[in-house]
């Protein structure tokens, strides 16, 4: 964009500013079906103009040129915002790209320089809402991931069952990360506790494959070496078909039908005696 062609710009949004600020925020507006303040619209859409005509001002024929930087910093605090908010991209982008529209409102469409000016501001806008939209993907994508390894977290739960007893409540699909988070957590906890038992529960796992069994059994040998002993429990019919035909060996390790089996063990194993009280009767 030459800088004769931003002047011309510049000299159109300053003269149009209050009509292009009201179509562009009012197709904004329609597009995020209230999700933002009728206020806090107007006030981004005030401080988005302010830059952008500064830009065309400034001679900025890229979203590279120093007098755009205001502006593209601008549109990524903007993205960055929605993306942690849950808009979507094509809601972010709308509030970039409908600023063209409401310019070509005001232009005389029978001028030609007019024309031609319009054609190199949407170049510019396309720039700064491909720009926009990348920053969006960029800040979703890292929320995305830090919300998963805080499902991680919440989903691998360490319970200390009873003193020198913890237990690992597994559910759902276990994978290479997560069982990374699974064996990490619980070689914390039995270094935290000093446990000489760890139980697996995998009750809550809805299939058993050569690949979620070696992840099960990598767990187990790294909690022998902490010097822990492992059981798995959780053993149901269905699971144990299922090992014995992919030929799946577990060695020495201990299993268990259920949670409550596996903890009576290691409560025995530990030299807890249990006795059952009989029940008093009801007066």
């Amino acid at each position: 964009m030459e800088q004769a062609t931003g002047q011309r710009l510049a000299a159109v949004l300053s003269e149009h500013r209050d009509q292009i600020i009201e179509d562009w925020a009012q197709t904004v507006r329609d597009s995020l079906r209230g999700r933002l303040t009728r206020a806090e619209l107007a006030r981004q859409s005030e401080e988005l103009y302010t830059e952008l005509q500064s830009a065309l001002a400034g001679g900025a024929d890229s979203v590279d040129a120093p007098a755009a930087a205001p502006l593209v910093s601008l549109l990524a605090e903007l993205s960055r915002n929605r993306a942690r908010h849950g808009f979507t991209a094509s809601e972010t982008a709308v509030s970039v790209f409908a600023i063209r529209t409401a310019l070509l409102h005001v232009l005389d469409s029978g001028d030609p320089q007019a024309l031609a000016d319009y054609a190199a501001f949407a170049l510019l806008v396309d720039d700064l809402g491909l720009r926009t939209v990348e920053t969006y993907v960029n800040v979703r994508e890292a929320v995305i991931t830090e919300q998963t390894e805080q499902l991680l977290e919440l989903s691998t739960p360490v319970v200390k069952l009873w003193d020198g007893i913890v237990a690992v409540p597994l559910i759902g699909t276990l994978d290479s990360a997560r069982s990374q988070v699974v064996m990490e957590r619980l070689l914390q906890a039995l270094a935290d506790t000093g446990s000489p038992w760890a139980i697996l529960d995998i009750t809550g796992v809805p299939a058993v494959d050569t690949q979620v069994a070696q992840h099960i059994l990598k767990t187990v040998v790294a909690a022998q070496l902490m010097g822990a002993q492992c059981i798995i429990s959780g053993i149901r019919p269905q699971i144990a078909q299922t090992i014995v035909s992919l030929g799946i060996e577990f060695g020495e390790i201990v299993t268990k039908s259920s949670l409550a089996d596996a903890l009576q063990y290691a409560l025995r194993a530990s030299g807890v005696e249990m006795t059952r009280r009989s029940a008093k009767p009801v007066l």
